[in-house]
């Protein structure tokens, strides 16, 4: 029984010898290694005569790779509530929403302006440039306050559907208003009266009935494509515009030239309209043959039923002849 105790005692031990790793097993590779495997010893050398004041180094421990990315992942969703508490920046006039100045804020500072007397409201509204105006497409259904100082005025685009007598009340210095493509039916008699430099008046693509008094300081006139008809522009509109370069009636379903003419015009368009004669002093004066209007070089009658062709003594005086149908 002895015997057999001690083999068994034998073999635990020879396992246990034979599990056992050896020193010739690990191999050390010192190229991973700054410093060579028998300089090691020297590694905790201290230089005795390093001053405080000289560089230093602190040597820590590196954070493990995967420890990093653990930690980093950890931190992803606070750092996307942060990006999601930033406000964005958001477009003045943006239709997609309230924003910074969306169409409810709009509306309210609108409402503002047309309340008071301050005309800061209206370069919120609109551009405003040095002395000009800017509100394109801003869908306003009434022209904003204006400063005193304004020139320029473009309010084109909108959804304007009168021109009151306040809207350029005290603008002295207004040369230029364009109006172009609103919903214009309705304009005040003296809407446009007491404007003693306004220059250029552009009212096309609306649905203009009835003009009003114009200044006669007026150069430049464009009211083309509107609903003026037989009635829509008074007896003598034009005679004392003295400085009256361009006349744009074109789509209006006019039937007749509207007479006088003043001598400073230079282009007449008129076509597209339901004119269908014209007297030989429409242009010409029928008594003075040695009468010459340079200054008249364009003219556009085509579109109109109206055959050119009747009245050969109506462009005697004119440096060109009208473009229309001779037939």
């Amino acid at each position: 029984m002895k015997v057999f105790a001690n083999i068994c005692v034998g073999l635990f031990i020879f396992n246990a010898i034979v599990a056992a790793p050896t020193m010739s097993s690990i191999i050390y590779d010192s190229e991973t290694y700054d410093v060579a495997l028998e300089e090691l010893d020297n590694l905790y050398d201290y230089d005795e005569n390093l001053s405080v004041g000289q560089t230093q180094v602190e040597i820590g421990t590196v954070l493990p790779s995967i420890t990093r990315d653990i930690y980093s992942s950890s931190l992803m969703p606070e750092e996307a509530e942060e990006e999601e508490s930033t406000p964005k920046l958001i477009d003045g006039f943006s239709r997609q929403g309230p924003g910074v100045l969306g169409p409810h804020t709009l509306e309210g500072l609108y409402k503002i302006q047309r309340e008071g007397h301050d005309c800061l409201p209206t370069c919120l509204l609109c551009t405003c440039l040095a002395t000009s105006v800017y509100c394109d497409d801003r869908e306003l259904e009434a022209l904003p306050l204006l400063s005193q100082q304004t020139t320029h005025v473009y309010a084109r685009y909108n959804r304007i559907k009168k021109v009151n007598k306040d809207d350029f009340t005290h603008l002295s210095n207004l040369k230029r208003i364009d109006l172009t493509s609103n919903f214009i039916s309705e304009m005040d008699e003296d809407a446009f009266r007491n404007l003693p430099q306004l220059q250029e008046l552009i009212l096309r693509d609306n649905k203009i009935r009835q003009l009003p008094e114009l200044p006669p300081t007026l150069v430049f006139i464009d009211v083309s494509n509107n609903r003026l008809g037989r009635k829509g522009i008074k007896e003598e509109a034009f005679k004392d515009m003295i400085d009256l370069h361009h006349l744009y009636i074109t789509d209006n379903n006019l039937d007749h030239i509207p007479l006088p003419l003043p001598e400073s015009l230079q282009s007449l368009h008129l076509q597209n309209n339901n004119i269908q004669e014209m007297h030989e002093d429409t242009f010409c004066k029928m008594k003075d043959y040695s009468y010459i209007r340079k200054a008249l070089e364009d003219i556009r009658l085509d579109g109109n039923p109206i055959n050119l062709s009747k009245t050969p003594y109506a462009y005697m005086c004119l440096p060109r002849l009208p473009v229309g149908s001779l037939f």
